[in-house]
């Protein structure tokens, strides 16, 4: 898992595996889900990151549930 924070465009990109992009999809004005052939979530942007969350106190924890979620979706 990768997270990269553009501060000049106030871009969040979230990159959950290097599998080949097949579709992107618009979830709204400021949200974009990219995924791959079968579906799956390869990363996600987020413009206007600052209006949209609370990047300035980011923190990663990993619980074993989360991990199960995490490991479904790629």
């Amino acid at each position: 898992m990768e997270i990269k924070y553009f501060k000049d465009t106030d871009t969040l990109y979230i990159v959950f595996n290097k599998n080949k992009i097949a579709e992107i999809i618009d979830v709204s004005e400021d949200l974009l889900a990219e995924l791959d052939e079968k579906g799956k979530i390869v990363s996600i942007t987020i413009e206007h990151a600052k209006s949209q969350t609370n990047i300035s106190s980011f923190s990663v924890n990993m619980q074993p549930e989360i991990s199960q979620i995490v490991e479904e979706l790629i």
